[in-house]
């Protein structure tokens, strides 16, 4: 790994066998990565990352200023999120499996005694995943009417910097398991993004245009989603 040095900028530069240059701005703080063809020197990547300043300073700002959780604890009286609703959690010990249970204003959490910190953030996230695990198809199978295309396969993972992506070749998408947290019109957006991918590979005009006529709201939706507070996460690189 080498470093460039923009200013106050650090942009860390790995060169690996692709064919194109890859930037990316990580959160909490910002940091700076290209991924670069091995064939290209470092000038060349040097002047490519000053050409992209601009998006880099923006992409920094709005990371700095996006509002985080604090760390959960996942203690009894403890607020998480589910939907874009608040819900208290409550820890119930038992000696058994363990099990997630949704009421009213409460999500219960049974958990066998002496369950570790990590094992019930494991347990909670599972059933996030479980949860858009049902939600997910039945918002495909409606948008592949409207749209008229085909999403051969989806998943769902933690993403650094993204809400989603598309594989356009294999027709899959693959969307952030914190969309669990997040209201279902923020969730369905993303889905119709990266489903309008299938009809335009790139974010031009024919691309904004196709987003317009799906959901004509889509811009007041993606501010709500990208001012909504993110997860805590300690990232590693």
């Amino acid at each position: 790994m080498q470093e460039i040095q923009l200013g106050d900028i650090t942009v860390e530069v790995t060169q690996k066998d692709i064919k194109n240059v890859h930037l990316s701005v990580y959160p909490p703080f910002g940091q700076v990565k290209i991924a670069a063809p091995e064939r290209m020197d470092l000038d060349t990547i040097r002047i490519y990352a000053i050409s992209k300043l601009t998006w880099i300073r923006k992409q920094q700002a709005k990371i700095k200023s996006q509002k985080r959780e604090a760390p959960r604890e996942y203690l009894t009286k403890e607020s998480h999120y589910y939907f874009g609703k608040r819900y208290l959690l409550k820890v119930i010990e038992h000696n058994a499996s363990p099990v997630v249970k949704l009421k009213h204003n409460t999500i219960e959490l049974y958990i066998r005694p002496a369950t570790s910190t990590e094992k019930r953030k494991e347990i909670l996230e599972e059933w996030y995943r479980g949860q858009l695990k049902v939600k997910i198809p039945e918002l495909i199978s409606k948008w592949e009417i409207v749209m008229g295309v085909n999403v051969n396969d989806f998943g769902i993972k933690k993403m650094k910097t993204k809400w989603g992506t598309c594989n356009i070749g294999a027709k899959r998408i693959w969307l952030n398991l914190e969309l669990a947290k997040k209201p279902v019109s923020c969730l369905e957006y993303i889905i119709i993004h990266e489903m309008t991918h299938l009809l335009e590979r790139n974010h031009n005009t024919r691309f904004v245009a196709l987003m317009n006529s799906f959901l004509p709201n889509w811009r007041e939706v993606k501010e709500e989603l990208n001012k909504l507070p993110v997860s805590h996460t300690e990232w590693m690189y």
